[in-house]
């Protein structure tokens, strides 16, 4: 895939941690001071002396940075190692990464900062204080040289690791000077002057990632690896039905099969088989006889669900949650008048590693090993859960293998991990989920319609917008107190007035946006660029189709919109530049574009599909523009662009979770299908790096891609598409 880059590329309680760890929006908040960057810490060992909490240097020269936050395929790992080694100067080659638990950082009073991976969030909110640390490192080695050469620091400079006195001709290597570095006092991190990126020799590079090897050849652990001495496995089945409970169960239907050890009742809604081997386990769980008392949503259905969404959209409200002007005035006495309903379905995560957790609990010591995309979620998770103290927990955290907001503060599997092993006290316990439990039993993307309609005068200038979504709240299942006086804003992002995450890029004269929640039984979550994604479809869908209304091209009626939005604009006119738009195609090829906002970055895309007369839709190319202001790692950038691509094509194709008598439906890959290899466009990233502000890279370019595609297909066949996924849709 081609890939074009423009520029340069305190004490806590564990009830006040539990509650702040596990929120949705990640960890507790940090002040600027953070703990570790007083006096170091020297801790002289064979394997390194620890010069701050960010860096251990080895007697070899080797520096093991420390970081905090999850890998789950994204590169963060390497993003956070090269800002800490740009500050350090140290040598690249020689560079090596270690992830800490949240044990260890509690009981050094969270020196590693929160550790929540999500929301793109990964480097954009702890940039500053691990760049901070890698600094205060080397300003450590660097008086560690001066003090033995009695010389001034101003005297020396660094590079690759090596100090050296260039009047004098002396030199010394990181690791020579790291024990009298660790005795040192620190400095004040408020006074340390960071580099500007335009001088940045490691971060801001194209750098290879430091965590390939052992993916290539087999050795790297996750989750569903975990092998402990005498350790049993779990399979688990919970109520099909959400708010169901279990009614009974036979267990003598399966006594005496091989290798079982216990059947668990886990809460009052699953049932759990142990056994020697997790297929022991799982095909044990097949054939014990469970009754469901499946409660009052049994009857629940996509129908109902879909009339319950309806009658939000027509529903009174008192105010709007975002308004300017009069625009349903402006609408009613406009000269032309476009309306149209979009709709979006539940979508699960599917990732590849189902959810797991390992637990082993003992009188005075509970541990858990998590494919986690937030360490102290589940550590509280362990902790609440056994009762045992924080002190006396430790979570140790693998590679995930695929998080896409799944695995973040929701941490059921490991409360259902500890239930089971509190039945087996001291033995190792894996809980696994099978891949239909797993899609039975997602956080799933919401489920939502929205309703629109705009204004245009005699010129075919848009005068009124009014956008009104009718959906779930992931805040009412996980996260109540971000509903402030009956309104959840979360549910409106990108749609936003305010600059600096989601803001809408338009400027309307007249404008209402409003959300009316609606909640069904089936729980919702985060899921990659959460809901940027629907609103992205319903607002950009709907602009080319006001644009097409307007007999204008929907390039320029969206340049037209965009005063005072200098950034989206950029990001637009670089895809549109990139992606040849205005110039000729092929015959049957047609082009669609789309720009939006989501965590704190700006994207927009320009894809090109053809539609065959049997209605056959081929996606040929893709090109996405970025602005995440600094740019860490531009092929990391590009490569998270593309798997944005992946991961949003898949569900505009094929992405649907239905209900029927109240349980999901889909739950494996026959009825919820993975894009294939053959159907994925050409993809190149065109990356625009404004360099004034730190945005996300994970998230932000997934919401660009279906209403581009969308958009394309609207050249391609005359009408609008305004309901997902495509497989329901006949586009001739």
């Amino acid at each position: 895939m081609k890939k074009t880059i423009r520029g340069k590329a305190a004490k806590l309680s564990r009830r006040t941690f539990i509650v702040g760890s596990a929120a949705a929006s990640g960890g507790l908040a940090l002040g600027f001071n953070l703990p570790g960057f007083g006096s170091a810490v020297a801790q002289t060992a064979s394997e390194g002396t620890e010069v701050n909490a960010w860096v251990l240097v080895k007697p070899d020269d080797a520096c093991v940075i420390r970081v905090a936050r999850s890998e789950m395929g994204q590169g963060t790992i390497t993003g956070l190692v090269q800002l800490v080694a740009e500050e350090l100067e140290c040598d690249w080659k020689k560079v090596k990464a270690e992830q800490v638990t949240p044990g260890q950082n509690l009981a050094r009073k969270r020196v590693w900062g929160e550790m929540s991976t999500g929301g793109s969030r990964g480097i954009r909110t702890s940039e500053d204080y691990v760049r901070r640390g890698g600094a205060a490192a080397r300003i450590l080695l660097l008086q560690a040289a001066a003090e033995e050469w009695k010389v001034p620091v101003g005297e020396l400079t660094v590079a690759e690791g090596v100090v050296t006195h260039t009047p004098s001709g002396r030199s010394s290597s990181y690791g020579k000077l790291a024990a009298a570095a660790a005795k040192l006092e620190a400095p004040d991190p408020k006074a340390i002057k960071l580099k500007d990126p335009k001088d940045w020799k490691v971060a801001g590079k194209p750098m290879k990632r430091i965590d390939t090897a052992d993916k290539l050849d087999g050795s790297k652990i996750y989750g569903v690896d975990i092998k402990l001495p005498g350790m049993l496995c779990a399979a688990i089945k919970d109520c099909p039905v959400f708010g169901g409970k279990v009614a009974s169960y036979d267990e003598a239907k399966i006594a005496g099969r091989p290798g079982v050890r216990k059947v668990v009742k886990v809460k009052d809604t699953a049932v759990a088989v142990v056994a020697d081997t997790w297929w022991r386990a799982k095909t044990a769980l097949d054939a014990l006889p469970i009754v469901w008392d499946e409660g009052p949503n049994a009857s629940v259905s996509s129908a109902s669900i879909a009339e319950q969404l309806k009658e939000g959209l027509g529903a009174s409200v008192s105010n709007g949650d975002r308004q300017n002007g009069d625009a349903l005035k402006a609408i009613e006495t406009a000269a032309k008048k476009v309306e149209a309903v979009y709709s979006t379905p539940f979508l699960a995560h599917a990732t590849m590693e189902p959810m797991n957790a390992t637990v082993r609990l003992s009188a005075d010591k509970a541990e858990v090993w998590v494919p986690t995309q937030n360490a102290e979620a589940s550590l509280a998770a362990l902790s609440e859960g056994s009762g045992v103290p924080l002190a006396k927990c430790e979570a140790y955290r693998t590679d995930l293998g695929g998080g896409f907001g799944r695995r973040g503060g929701t941490q059921d599997y490991v409360h259902q991990a500890v239930e089971i092993a509190k039945e087996l006290p001291g033995i190792p316990i894996k809980l696994i989920w099978t891949r239909e439990e797993d899609q039975a039993h997602d956080f799933f993307r919401p489920i939502s319609q929205c309703r629109l309609a705009a204004g245009l005068d005699a010129s075919g200038n848009l005068t009124g917008l009014h956008a009104r979504v009718s959906g779930q709240s992931i805040n009412a299942t996980l996260n109540p107190a971000g509903i402030v006086n009956g309104k959840d804003r979360r549910q409106l992002q990108g749609l936003w007035a305010e600059p600096g995450d989601a803001q809408l890029g338009y400027t309307v004269p007249n404008l209402l946006i409003e959300y009316v929640m609606r909640n069904t039984h089936v729980p919702v979550g985060p899921w990659r660029g959460v809901n940027t994604n629907q609103n992205a479809v319903y607002m950009e869908c709907f602009m080319d189709e006001v644009a097409r209304a307007a007999g204008k091209d929907p390039l320029d009626f969206r340049r037209a919109l965009m005063g005072g939005h200098p950034k989206h604009l950029a990001v637009l006119n670089a895809a549109a530049e990139k992606g040849d738009w205005g110039k000729p195609l092929p015959a049957g090829v047609h082009r669609g574009i789309a720009q939006f906002m989501g965590y704190g970055s700006y994207s927009a895309a320009v894809a090109e599909v053809s539609v065959s007369d049997r209605g056959q839709l081929r996606v040929h190319r893709m090109v996405l523009a970025l602005d995440c202001g600094h740019a860490v790692n531009p092929d990391q950038i590009a490569a998270q662009v593309e798997g944005s691509v992946a991961y949003g094509l898949t569900a505009m194709l094929y992405g649907e979770c239905r209900v029927r008598d109240g349980r999901m439906v889909d739950l494996n890959f026959d009825t919820y299908p993975i894009m294939r290899l053959a159907e994925m466009p050409k993809v190149e990233t065109v990356i625009v790096p404004s360099g004034d502000f730190w945005g996300g890279v994970g998230e932000p370019t997934i919401s660009v891609v279906t209403p581009a595609v969308l958009n394309a297909i609207h050249a391609a066949t005359g009408k609008p598409v305004r309901q997902l996924p495509l497989k329901n849709v006949r586009l001739v």
